[in-house]
């Protein structure tokens, strides 16, 4: 697996339902198309050019399969790390894509690299409570409940 950063010009045309795949070198999408939570965050990654402040490496990633490239799903964090040094990731796969194991290897890889760094103190990831499959992706990857939030699941990254 490869984790592809997605620069605000392609998150720009992601966002416009351009899916990456028009332009050279661009990743093709299980299932011919991106999951639409990747387009609204791509919305957001362009916006943040913009709006402000946009922060390298604290964006949108493609997940992709590191033998063909083929685009699976997308992973982000919902921004820069906060005051506290909180930083807050998501994800989304392509329904072809899903219970393979995508999720919890990029959430685990995301996370650790987070960790790593000296202005993250927390990691955090929320679910809706129904979500039991994004729970598990989350346990598996070494998250651990830590209470509810606006009646969201909020887990937090407990390295290994």
């Amino acid at each position: 697996m490869v984790l592809r950063p997605v620069l605000p010009t392609a998150a720009a045309r992601l966002a416009d339902g351009g899916g990456l795949d028009d332009r050279p070198g661009g990743p093709v999408w299980v299932g011919g198309r991106p999951p639409e939570a990747t387009a609204s965050t791509a919305a957001a990654v362009a916006q943040s050019v913009t709006l402000g402040p946009y922060c390298p490496g604290w964006g949108l990633f493609t997940i992709t399969r590191a033998d063909d490239g083929t685009a699976v799903g997308s992973i982000c964090f919902h921004g820069p790390p906060d005051d506290e040094g909180e930083v807050e990731i998501g994800y989304t796969l392509c329904p072809a894509a899903r219970g393979e194991g995508w999720a919890t290897e990029a959430t685990r890889l995301l996370a650790d690299w987070a960790s790593g760094r000296p202005e993250v103190r927390t990691v955090r990831a929320v679910t809706e409570p129904a979500n039991i499959p994004s729970q598990r992706v989350l346990e598996r990857a070494g998250f651990v409940p830590s209470g509810d939030r606006g009646g969201l699941r909020t887990y937090v990254f407990a390295e290994a």
